[in-house]
């Protein structure tokens, strides 16, 4: 492919590819749910309306027939089998305890009891995330892509045949690294384990030292031991099992089988099982029966086939393992929580033409300010690890002695610095006054380029910068998010998606045309890493440093363990120190820390009960949004629906709302979709407001964002002529 970037100004220019985001139902799917005529029937009501009377009465009566028709709707819905098939990726167990009895259920006004009405809901809930919501994950989320072509103008889609062109069904890291327990309960398999020594701790004439411990003396023959312990050879090969466990003992060497991080750690996990002269066990077994499933789950039709094939891989694996076969949703748990998962690639491609970037000129000032977002947080945690070091030293103690900047003062910092940011932004916009603010990028360019000089980004992986960017079937366009400081192109979930991912490489070649140096991260930790979003763009010339966690293949050439890496200062600069003699930045040590803290800081106007729609140009660069504590929300008490609707109309009327919305609330998991013309999402909204109030927190707020596009607005078609919501993610690069 191409790979040609594509000049924004100012010394930013785009990857002439992006990605295409979008679910995989159309976006009519959720209008489907708005009765006719009811919106304008009940907003014959007045504010100060009595609702009783015979107008009142035949309201009634409308809105129990449009109940009902909405129901059947649900069931028609709840009945496609691609529905059904996306639920139980999902979330099977609710096909056989939501889906199944809804189906089964004949709708009538009488008939809406509570439960009927709490299964209608959990349906339009995913139909919702399933029609409007920009995922990325499976069929109901496929990845597409596109390119620039400069010599065309506007969108052109070419649909392909079919909404999805392929598919892949992947195994989450957990699933394989319980086979990797087996093979380290497996007396037989532990003399084939290659045992390494712990990242962190440092070997200096006889002695090993531990950050924040006294040196320990070893004897000469564990001392050999060790240093033959490199992660590569079996145990059999470097010393005596008594030796290794005195190693383990003093935790000075980590002795069990660990799989890489990987989007196909089962490769791995084979190679191994098949280059030891032992039975495989347990191990060996389970492993095939992780890749009979997988395949069995790769081939399955419907939603039928689908959940016997991951019940019974489950039903397997804990068999086996005697551990749970999905992971329970918590705060602390990470993505991928069954097993497997599925991603897939969109058949559609996008074109963009010449009159589209132009169009995008306003984000070179928002990549001004993200540039200057990184620097300022690089230099300000940055000085504070000057302050803590002390004379050269290895990277390992630097590292844990740093410890109480990078996790605990940096917060602040990173805090301090968006307050910095949004008061330049003020300085720069006119006041957020009114419900639009209109301001050209002539006018405020220089401003911005004032307020926002920075030298450079701050750390390597901060040239990145990936907006999300939609456009509505008029060509306006609309900054979703801002990603600072990550390419998320290379995350491993889009990379598999392309159709020659070794483009993608050749495109990150070009940016870092010197090797990069990368800490190993944890192959998973809450929301923030999985086998999905892990970083795959990675050349064999870029070096790896293990600080805490060894992640990596231990036979990949350039990755080294922190304790084997100096410390030391050129003027002001901290750099670290291979063993190779390499040179980097220390900064970029740091970068996944610093990373963590400005990936979310990018908002150009704080938190407020009312901020208006800001629009640099044709580009709306932040939506118009409400934030309303439980207690402004008084329809939400209404017992009866039809009160309920016609009280929430007449509340958005009053609030100035759309008709379409997206709404965060602090006790759901994820943003979700309204329509204040479907009865049935006004009353997921209210019982969502109701969850939020019996939290008793008082200063809760719900957070209500108007939808741009609208599901009207759609221009992404398949090759049937449907519509879908989509957004366009994209690479920007610092070339300053």
């Amino acid at each position: 492919m191409d790979n040609t970037s594509v000049p924004l100004g100012a010394g930013w220019r785009l990857w002439s590819q992006f990605a295409l985001r979008g679910p995989g139902f159309p976006a009519s799917g959720v209008l489907r749910l708005a009765p006719a005529g009811l919106a304008e029937a009940a907003d014959k009501f007045g504010a100060d309306a009595v609702l009783s009377g015979a107008d009142w009465t035949a309201f009634e009566d409308l809105y129990g027939e449009a109940a009902v028709g909405t129901a059947h709707e649900l069931q028609r819905v709840a009945a496609l089998p691609a529905f059904q098939t996306a639920v139980a990726w999902q979330n099977r167990p609710l096909l056989s305890t939501g889906i199944v009895p809804f189906l089964a259920w004949t709708p009538s006004a009488a008939g809406r009891t509570s439960m009927p009405r709490q299964r209608e809901e959990l349906v339009a809930h995913y139909w919702q995330r399933f029609c409007v919501k920009n995922d990325t994950i499976g069929f109901f989320g496929p990845v597409g892509w596109g390119h620039w072509d400069m010599s065309a103008s506007g969108i052109s889609v070419t649909p392909g045949i079919g909404l999805v062109e392929s598919s892949e069904v992947y195994f989450s890291s957990w699933a394989v690294d319980a086979v990797a327990k087996l093979v380290n309960a497996d007396p037989e398999l532990r003399p084939w384990i290659a045992p390494r020594r712990v990242p962190f701790v440092r070997v200096d004439h006889g002695s090993v030292t531990v950050p924040g411990r006294r040196p320990q003396l070893l004897p000469s023959e564990l001392l050999d031991v060790l240093a033959r312990c490199d992660g590569v050879r079996p145990a059999r090969e470097v010393g005596s099992a008594e030796q290794l466990e005195e190693l383990v003992r003093r935790r000075i060497l980590v002795w069990r089988l660990e799989v890489p991080a990987d989007t196909r750690p089962e490769v791995w996990m084979r190679h191994w099982l098949t280059s030891v002269d032992a039975p495989g066990g347990r191990a060996a077994e389970l492993l095939e029966v992780l890749t009979r499933g997988r395949s069995r789950i790769t081939a399955a039709v419907g939603p039928d086939e689908l959940k016997a094939a991951l019940s019974d891989l489950e039903s397997q694996f804990v068999t086996l393992t005697e551990e749970t076969a999905v992971r329970e949703k918590n705060a602390k748990t990470a993505p991928c929580r069954s097993l497997v998962y599925s991603d897939a690639r969109r058949s559609a491609r996008v074109r963009l033409g010449a009159d589209l970037r132009d169009a995008l000129a306003p984000l070179e000032l928002l990549l001004t300010a993200g540039r200057w977002l990184t620097s300022t947080i690089a230099e300000r945690v940055m000085a504070r690890a000057r302050e803590v070091f002390d004379g050269p030293t290895d990277l390992a103690s630097f590292w844990f002695a740093c410890m109480p900047v990078l996790h605990g003062e940096a917060g602040g910092i990173a805090a301090q610095v968006q307050e910095e940011f949004w008061r330049r932004w003020r300085s720069v916009l006119p006041p957020l006054t009114g419900s639009r603010v209109q301001v050209s990028t002539s006018r405020i360019a220089a401003a911005v380029r004032e307020a926002f000089a920075a030298v450079d980004g701050g750390w390597t992986a901060a040239r990145y910068l990936s907006p999300d960017v939609l456009v509505s079937d008029e060509g306006e366009l609309v900054l979703g998010e801002l990603h600072v400081a990550t390419n998320t192109l290379g995350a491993s979930l889009f990379v598999n998606q392309h159709p020659d991912p070794e483009s993608l490489l050749a495109q990150t070649a070009r940016d870092h045309p010197e090797p990069r140096l990368l800490p190993l991260l944890p192959k998973e930790h809450r929301a923030r890493l999985s086998a999905r979003i892990r970083q795959t763009l990675v050349r064999p010339e870029d070096y790896y440093v293990a600080l805490v966690d060894q992640t990596a293949d231990p036979a990949r050439p350039r990755t080294v363990r922190s304790a084997d890496v100096m410390v030391r200062a050129h003027d002001e600069r901290l750099v670290a120190v291979l063993p190779d003699g390499a040179e980097f930045g220390l900064v970029d040590v740091f970068s996944h820390v610093l990373t963590t803290l400005v990936m979310d800081l990018f908002r150009l106007v704080p938190e407020a009960d009312h901020t208006p729609r800001v629009t640099i140009d044709r580009m709306v660069v932040a939506r118009e949004s409400w934030r309303f504590p439980a207690g402004a929300m008084l329809f939400v008490e209404e017992k009866q629906e039809a009160r309920r609707f016609v009280r929430a109309r007449q509340w958005r009327r009053q609030a100035e709302l759309p008709r379409f919305v997206f709404v965060v609330s602090p006790a759901e998991p994820r943003p979700f979709f309204v329509d204040f013309d479907a009865p049935v999402y006004v009353n997921i909204l209210a019982k969502a407001v109701r969850r939020m109030s019996r939290q008793g927190d008082p200063e809760a707020r719900l957070v209500i964002t108007e939808m741009l596009p609208t599901p009207e607005q759609t221009w992404l078609v398949d090759d049937q002529g449907e519509r879908y919501t989509a957004e366009l993610r994209f690479v920007a690069v610092d070339d300053s």
